[in-house]
């Protein structure tokens, strides 16, 4: 499951040079405990992952060892993957290839945590232009993608056989079902007491908002913030109007906890969530259609970030030869990128193994059409100023704030933030 909340990423992201001193925390959990530590051994190749992509990884690192004449290491990393593998690079004992959201870009490459990759251009071809965007900062490519994730609409077709074709569409089908009593709400969609900017972004994107300009190479800019411009106030008045007392489609009661049940309850028929949402709705039997967010009426598309699993060279690491060559010709394979996609069902990043999965699976068709305009997750350092006043902004005016008033806050609070 993706979730994004403020105080992870955040406190994650802004682990900047105090790396070492996180590790004193509990962030540092692993499983089984402690960090694993990469063996100094030239001849070992070590390489972190989560649980599941370490099950399917262990194969082929095993082919890769054999062939190449190395030990190959695949170590799970249960949680707190981004702080761990920081805490373990600051300290000399952690991985040669780290697997991982691309979102981490930026801090990994401020506190000098990985390198560049050497990708030829048929292999960059060979990839969705999106997740290769993702991967790129600085100008440079920083990370091998294999998979990417968006957020769309599932909509319960039981309840709602019509694909809703505006926001305003869609609070007119919610209200008639609640209405008739065969929903309790409008619309799932996760904000809670503290906001999730990452499940609203569409929304706001669509009513005019912006977090970040672009440069002329079309990197995120820093410096031009639209938290606080004139079309950040009118989008903040949209969620409000959608809010509390407003429509009653967005609630702080919907969190990160009840947003996916209350859909497979049937308490809704809309479900503003991503792939990893699908599991649930299959597991209680609900028969479900994958659209993309609708806008609102006459206003501009409604794009979600575009998130991308990547692998990713340790800085630090004993064995950077043997990393970059598993990294750039083995996780840039068919057959790596089809072992990854089985276990955790979500759009290969390989354009090839993308077509040949969406014959099979109609989900992963629809996931990807539904993200087509999705805009990469920024990966600046600057964006974990971001997460948490912007959530408490959305939450407040889902609420019923003053919408300008409490944009003019957050930016004020953002601004210091990138700028202290």
């Amino acid at each position: 499951m993706r979730i994004r909340t403020a105080g992870v990423i955040a406190a994650s992201m802004l682990c900047l040079a105090g790396v070492a001193a996180c590790g004193d925390s509990k962030d540092n959990d692993t499983k089984g405990g402690s960090a694993p530590s990469a063996a100094a051994a030239s001849g070992e190749l070590v390489i972190w992952a989560d649980d599941k992509r370490s099950a399917a990884l262990k194969p082929f690192a095993e082919k890769f060892g054999k062939e190449n004449g190395v030990t190959v290491k695949v170590q799970a990393i249960s949680k707190d993957q981004q702080t761990t593998f920081l805490t373990a690079s600051q300290q000399g004992s952690g991985p040669d290839v780290m697997v991982g959201a691309h979102d981490w870009i930026g801090n990994l490459v401020q506190n000098g945590a990985i390198d560049p990759v050497q990708l030829t251009d048929a292999q960059k071809s060979g990839l969705q232009p999106g997740a290769l965007k993702a991967v790129t900062f600085n100008s440079q490519t920083y990370g091998v993608p294999y998979a990417t994730e968006n957020i769309g609409l599932i909509r319960n077709t039981d309840l709602a056989p019509t694909a809703p074709a505006t926001m305003e569409d869609l609070v007119a089908q919610g209200k008639k079902l609640v209405s008739e009593k065969k929903a309790s709400e409008i619309l799932c969609l996760q904000a809670g007491p503290t906001g999730d900017a990452y499940h609203a972004y569409p929304l706001y994107a669509s009513a005019g908002g912006y977090l970040f300009g672009t440069t002329a190479s079309g990197d995120y800019d820093p410096k031009d913030l639209g938290v606080g411009k004139p079309g950040s106030v009118a989008a903040f008045e949209k969620l409000r109007s959608l809010g509390e007392k407003g429509d009653g489609a967005l609630k702080r009661s919907i969190t990160p906890d009840n947003s996916v049940a209350t859909f497979t309850g049937k308490k809704c028929a809309f479900l503003v969530s991503g792939p990893w949402a699908t599991a649930d709705a299959k597991k209680a039997g609900i028969k479900y259609d994958i659209t993309a967010v609708p806008p609102f009426k006459g206003a501009k598309e409604a794009t979600p970030f575009l998130g991308v699993q990547t692998f990713y060279v340790a800085s630090k690491g004993k064995n950077k030869a043997l990393a970059q060559e598993f990294v750039t010709n083995y996780v840039t394979t068919p057959e790596l990128a089809t072992a990854l996609y089985q276990v955790d069902p979500r759009p290969p990043a390989l354009t090839s193994v993308l077509d040949s999965v969406k014959s099979n699976d109609p989900d992963v068709a629809k996931w990807a059409e539904a993200g087509k305009n999705a805009i990469p997750l920024p990966a600046i350092p600057e964006m974990a100023a971001i997460w948490e006043p912007f959530g408490k902004a959305e939450a407040a005016v889902i609420g019923g704030a003053d919408a300008k008033s409490t944009v003019d806050a957050a930016a004020k609070t953002i601004s210091a933030a990138i700028n202290k």
